[in-house]
């Protein structure tokens, strides 16, 4: 109201400035030496807008003010050069304007700000400024991707490219919102990792929003965010599987029936496979296992393991085996820890491996039980589920 009011009445007093009085022989006239008498139509209000016009690296807080000595602020115009306005409110007396909220970084903004003196007489002033641009930024790799569909299982992770000191101010710039709507909360693995699920799993057909909002959010000090977006995707069928080690089985249970039950291999008695819930993170049609990538030295390397779907950072998969003799499965465990199921070279969708591969999306739970090992660690992989509610409370900075 008040921009608006401003603008009508600096447009009056300007119509009247030049036109006059319409002859009606009122005007004053030339002065002795000639010239027109303008004093008498110069405003005694002079506006300061700090930052000055042309100044850089100006604060995103606290670096712009508007003010007006000898007269009182009609209105004050602050926009980014992409015509964002920045709100902002005047004090009570009219003297002072600033800011309600934080500038953007590494932006340029214009100001326009319009007075009056104590005769009515408009004055107005304009400047640019730039704010600073950061020399350290941060952003977070997320998952899942944008547009999937997932899992009922599926954790949302953001793993942050620099350490995290203010984990309240990164965490109050991510949401999680879901359609039907569930109270959705983070957990902090260290300083790199924020990790956000809801109380049990999604329900089927769910559909889910990250939005990130850290563009200018003071990370660390002196390292700034960049991320403003938004990231949906969508919970598919309510797919969960059962791996008994003691029983030698997979079983996969849809909307609560069994589909299928599986002959499977776990891990070795000296390399048990970890108990506890795992979720899938990645598939592969085909991918090499080493066994130097994951602690045991040369004891395996087999360049075309197919069906191959990740459970853990720590190298545990549910995968397709040619190599080992068919009788295994359903029998013996002989696995490094993985969890193993029949398949040929090459890969086959007839096969066992080939048709839990086909049935499954990343994002589905897997349950071990009696394996004998610990429970995975919450942190390795989507493990996250093996925490209570409470415990996962806990690890919010919020």
């Amino acid at each position: 109201m008040l921009r608006a009011g401003a603008g009508v009445l600096l447009g009056a007093m300007l119509v009247a400035g030049c036109g006059g009085s319409g002859g009606s022989g009122d005007d004053k006239g030339p002065g002795p030496d000639g010239t027109a008498d303008s004093a008498s139509h110069v405003s005694r209000a002079a506006i300061d807008v700090a930052p000055g016009d042309g100044a850089k690296d100006v604060p995103a807080t606290g670096g712009l003010r508007v003010t007006v000595d000898g007269g009182t602020l009609t209105g004050v115009t602050a926009r980014s050069a992409d015509g964002t306005a920045v709100p902002g409110a005047l004090s009570d007396d009219a003297h002072t304007w600033r800011p309600t909220g934080r500038l953007s970084l590494a932006t340029r903004y214009s100001v326009d700000a319009y007075a009056v003196d104590d005769q009515g007489r408009p004055a107005a002033k304009h400047a640019d400024f730039t704010t600073t641009v950061p020399q350290h930024t941060f952003i977070g790799f997320f998952t899942p991707e944008n547009d999937s569909t997932v899992g009922v299982g599926m954790i949302v992770s953001l793993k942050f490219n620099r350490p995290i000191t203010d984990k309240k101010a990164v965490e109050d710039g991510v949401r999680v919102t879901a359609s039907p709507s569930v109270p959705v909360t983070g957990h902090w693995f260290g300083s790199q990792r924020l990790d956000l699920r809801p109380r049990d799993y999604w329900a089927a057909g769910t559909r889910v929003t990250l939005q990130l909002r850290l563009r200018d959010v003071e990370g660390a000090p002196g390292v700034y965010g960049t991320q403003s977006k938004d990231v949906r995707f969508t919970i598919g069928r309510d797919q969960r599987s059962t791996v008994d080690a003691a029983a030698h089985t997979l079983v996969v249970r849809r909307g609560g029936t069994v589909l299928r039950t599986l002959p499977a291999s776990t891990g070795a008695p000296a390399h048990t496979t970890y108990d506890g819930v795992m979720v899938i993170a990645e598939k592969y049609a085909v991918t090499r296992m080493n066994g130097q990538t994951v602690g045991f030295g040369g004891e395996y390397d087999i360049p075309d393991v197919p069906h191959a779907m990740r459970l853990t950072s720590s190298g545990t998969f549910v995968h397709g085996n040619y190599w080992s003799p068919a009788g295994v499965f359903g029998t013996t465990n002989v696995s490094h820890g993985c969890i193993g199921l029949r398949d040929v070279k090459g890969g086959s969708s007839q096969t066992p491996a080939g048709w839990f591969f086909d049935h499954s999306l990343i994002g589905d739970p897997i349950r071990v039980l009696n394996s004998h090992d610990r429970t995975v660690a919450a942190d390795n992989g989507m493990g996250g589920w093996n925490l209570s509610w409470e415990q996962w409370q806990a690890g919010s900075a919020l």
